[in-house]
């Protein structure tokens, strides 16, 4: 964080100026950043070539590991469940302070029981399909019928089950909804093509909504269709009012003018909830000169307003090919809370109040929807926490959002005092000059938000200068 020169009427006022600038990197934050498919559908894409002390610390943004799997590798066996497939790749990125995400699916393309066999032993109807035929009596995979009874049962528990584990662990960024269709994505043309009413989308988020009430939920696109364009469609809208979020798993997957089709869909939901894409895997997608220079990647986050964006390939690689797209993507996915400029006294008098304003705004394409208040915090040499207070009159969560370098500003009036000891309503502070630090964070005071800039105390504080406290006259 720079600090501005000081003008002699600055001076004479007992006022300094602090014009932040931005460092330009990428930044981890709640609810935003890449997804790495540590499992995607298939267990040995992508994670298999790390060793289990790589998480990818040097991939910019990476914030969430990604667990896609079918439902028979976690319930093999009625009621016996292999966990430690998702917890195992989950603790190592857990212990960097990082999520993960989940995804489970009833179909495949490539195996025949994504649902496990002995819910079809039980009763489950279904069918049998040939990709790219469809029903085919020989067919060598299985797709359920997502309305019967039994397998509807069977995966009530399952969810259950997963609930209890996952449901409101602060752990899990989000969960997709990934028992209807091919992949999980809501569609049936690369397995049975046959037809799904609403009705019966509608059951399986019901089934999700029931069992997850804490953590964030997330839909495809494709539920409403995998190539109609549209803002409005009956299960997607149903699902934003139920409070389940938007996810595309179609960025990239055909040349263009067809790289995608639901960003006007994504309207509904970027004001309200985190946007989430997916990148079709970036080897086929080169094959298919859909992908381009990598500008496209960024469009689609412009467009989408999107908080997460996937890393769908072997992560290396992709970043190795992309890293100057990947890096203008992190100046824009999500949010990015910027503080503007800060006006603070250079001396101020024990217990008695002083201002700090603030101007703020938001470089990303979407709210920051964890919200957070501004906290001033005054700090010793020996990095001892001197006083803290914050100001809860302002939410970040209601910064607008805007075009590149375009974001709108909002200026912030602070008021507060240091030390009232005379009342004994604080610790018994000393004078003395003290560094002040800005934060974005809980009503306590607890930092939350990383900010772009320099100065940072390893806890999210930020250094704007310094203020002499003075002893209050009598």
């Amino acid at each position: 964080m720079v600090l501005a020169g000081i003008s002699s009427s600055a001076q004479e006022s007992n006022q300094q100026t602090a014009e932040p600038v931005d460092h330009g990197r990428a930044l981890i934050n709640p609810q935003m950043g890449w997804t790495m498919h540590f499992y995607s559908n298939i267990i040995t894409n992508y994670g298999s070539k790390l060793k289990p002390s790589n998480t990818l610390d040097d991939f910019p943004g990476l914030s969430c590991a990604y667990l896609r799997v079918p439902w028979s590798f976690l319930e093999p066996q009625e009621g016996k469940f292999n966990w430690s497939l998702l917890d195992t790749p989950a603790q190592r990125w857990i212990d960097k302070g990082k999520q993960i995400a989940l995804r489970i699916s009833s179909t495949e393309s490539w195996m025949r029981w994504a649902t496990p066999e002995w819910v079809h032993a039980a009763g489950a109807k279904g069918y049998n399909f040939t990709v790219g035929k469809g029903v085919d009596e020989n067919g060598p995979y299985w797709e359920p019928d997502y309305m019967d009874p039994v397998f509807l049962e069977k995966l009530d528990n399952f969810l259950k089950a997963v609930a209890d584990r996952y449901d409101g662990n602060p752990n899990v960024a989000f969960i997709d909804i990934g028992s209807f269709g091919v992949w999980g994505e809501g569609h049936t043309w690369a397995s049975s093509k046959l037809p799904f009413d609403y009705e019966s989308r509608k059951i399986h988020v019901d089934l999700y909504c029931k069992n997850f009430k804490k953590t964030l939920l997330a839909i495809s696109d494709d539920f409403a269709g995998p190539g109609e364009p549209g803002r409005h469609f009956p299960i997607t809208d149903y699902a934003l009012s139920k409070g389940v979020t938007l996810r595309d798993d179609s960025i990239c997957v055909q040349p263009p003018p067809k790289s995608w089709f639901h960003a006007e869909m994504a309207q509904e939901f970027w004001p309200k909830l985190p946007v989430i894409l997916e990148h079709e895997h970036y080897g086929p997608s080169k094959r298919k000169n859909a992908w381009g220079d990598g500008s496209l990647l960024l469009q689609a986050v412009e467009e989408y307003h999107a908080s997460y964006m996937s890393i769908h390939w072997w992560p290396r690689i992709l970043l190795n090919e992309n890293r100057e797209i990947i890096d203008k993507i992190n100046r824009r996915m999500g949010y990015r809370i910027q503080l503007k400029k800060v006006t603070f006294p250079k001396k101020i008098k024990l217990s008695e109040p002083f201002t700090i304003t603030s101007t703020w705004a938001n470089a990303g394409v979407a709210p920051c929807y964890p919200g957070g208040f501004i906290a001033l915090t005054l700090k010793d040499e020996q990095d001892g926490i001197v006083a803290a207070f914050c100001d809860e009159s302002f939410n970040v969560r209601d910064l607008e959002v805007g075009q590149p370098d375009k974001a709108p500003t909002k200026t912030i009036s602070s008021t507060f005092a240091v030390a009232l000891k005379t009342y004994g309503f604080a610790p018994n502070t000393q004078p003395g000059t003290y560094g002040l630090h800005i934060s974005v964070g809980m009503r306590d005071g607890t930092p939350v938000i990383a900010l772009p800039h320099e100065n940072d105390d390893g806890r999210r504080r930020y250094k704007l200068g310094k203020i002499q406290l003075l002893e209050v006259e009598e």
